[in-house]
């Protein structure tokens, strides 16, 4: 995301890693646009992501408890809809008119959902997460490396309480952690030293003021933040929740900030954010961070339950629910990062996970269309709406931008010193590889203070993982 004060100042983000190249890559502008190759009303539709959000949800209200599920096909670009019939035929061949491919599966939603709330009541241990995959049509369990003798024995016996045919569970590599760092980096001081975190997406809040998104557990940490490692607060939180949810409103102290709603990819590209999107189980997403750039995976869950280890009590848990479970990587710094898919649609907020960029992970990420209905904001610039900018949108050769990159004010934006650390126990910047994954479910990476860079990130958005 972008955000100019007066007068405006060309900025520009570095990306870290080769894997950003290939993401960027593939940020084709109008790539995968929209067909409807149906040659009857029961031959499923090509669509491009957005659609397939669309249709689930009209699907979903037309079948009632018959609705199972759906996620996208991104090798056909098809929609896959779950559905219980029973002696009910009817039921198929409405989802089929309507565009979907139709899949007829044993567990319904309400059956999903009662074995989640067993989880949520025998198995709640720090360091674990759980959500539902449709295309197993059952709830996969994780356990990162903390969960180990007698928690082990109580989430594995919960699981197999539920029946095979209901959920699964492995191990996975690392912790959960929740990650402060974005797309470009923005910065706090606390008592204890100093927390970085990343810009979401640039919004109106619901008084007319511009405001802008990032992660709950970021809003908590510190209330004003600065768009340089040792600048002056320019914003000022409004609304932070974490536990429960995991997203922070925080708005811009001058009402004068003119804001643009586009995602910065680096290499002065930039993708236009048009709208909110809900998460659909198959679809490509892209992660902006302040620490590792851009990168690309899937969907791979929703309403995901991670249980945080608690940083304030060890014997407690902050538990997050309704998360979109992902297999894009993620590091310490990312945190409240842009998710968003290649044809302007914010998806979500970076939480925490476990991995990182060099060995892979899950991440999770806060949904923003409830982060905009709870607070009340709307993406974009009232002024100019959702969608307005003046920076260029994604070139396909784009690639990520020269880590020595300056913004012409003498800050480097965004080249990350592995080495430092954040003064209030978490890492900001690129995390060791042996450690546990980037999007954590679970408390902050931490070090010894803040990675705060080689300069003072003066980046056009705000992205965040502390």
């Amino acid at each position: 995301m972008s955000h100019k004060r007066i007068p405006k100042r060309k900025v520009v983000i570095a990306v870290g890693g080769v894997a950003a190249l290939g993401a960027a890559a593939i940020l084709l502008p109008n790539a995968n646009a929209s067909q409807d190759n149906s040659a009857g009303a029961a031959t499923p539709k090509t669509l491009k992501a957005t659609g397939a959000s669309d249709l689930s949800s009209q699907i979903a209200g037309l079948l009632g408890d018959a609705f199972a599920g759906s996620y996208y096909d991104s090798a056909t670009q098809q929609l896959v809809v779950n559905v219980i019939s029973g002696d009910n035929n009817n039921v198929v061949v409405q989802a089929e008119k309507a565009g979907a491919k139709v899949r007829e599966v044993q567990n319904s939603t309400a059956e999903l959902t009662a074995a989640a709330k067993v989880l949520k009541t025998k198995a709640t241990v720090p360091g674990t997460a759980w959500s539902v995959d449709p295309k197993t049509n059952k709830i996969q369990v994780l356990a990162d490396s903390t969960v180990t003798g007698t928690k082990w024995d109580t989430v594995l016996s919960t699981v197999k309480s539920l029946g095979t045919s209901m959920a699964t569970v492995k191990k996975t590599a690392g912790s959960f952690k929740t990650l402060v760092s974005g797309g470009d980096a923005i910065f706090a001081q606390t008592a204890q030293g100093g927390v970085r975190c990343s810009l979401g997406f640039n919004v109106t809040a619901s008084d007319g003021t511009p405001a802008f998104l990032t992660a709950g557990h970021c809003g908590v940490a510190a209330k004003q933040w600065s768009d340089s490692q040792d600048g002056a607060p320019i914003a000022t939180v409004d609304q932070a929740t974490f536990p429960g949810n995991d997203f922070s409103l925080v708005k811009y102290d001058d009402p004068a900030t003119q804001t643009t709603s586009d995602v910065n990819v680096g290499n002065g590209q930039t993708v236009q954010i048009t709208q909110a999107e809900d998460a659909t189980v198959g679809t490509q997403v892209f992660r902006m961070g302040s620490t590792t750039g851009l990168h690309d995976g899937s969907v791979t869950g929703l309403d995901a339950t991670v249980n945080f280890q608690s940083e304030t009590d060890p014997n407690g848990v902050d538990t997050v629910n309704g998360l979109i479970q992902t297999d894009v990587c993620a590091e310490a710094g990312d945190s409240g990062g842009s998710l968003f898919t290649q044809d302007g649609g914010a998806v979500g907020l970076t939480s925490g996970g476990s991995g990182d960029c060099t060995a892979g992970g899950e991440t999770f990420f806060q949904p923003v269309t409830a982060a905009l209905t709870a607070t009340g904001a709307t993406l974009g610039d009232a002024g100019a709406g959702a969608g307005a900018g003046d920076t260029a949108t994604a070139d396909p050769s784009a690639t990520a931008a020269d880590p020595s990159a300056t913004d012409g004010t003498g800050d480097q934006s965004g080249a990350v010193d592995p080495s430092a650390t954040d003064g209030t126990g978490d890492q900001s910047g690129v995390v060791d590889p042996s450690a546990t994954d980037a999007t954590g479910t679970g408390a902050d990476q931490s070090g010894t203070g803040q990675n705060t860079g080689t300069g003072a990130n003066d980046g056009s958005s705000l992205t965040s993982n502390h």
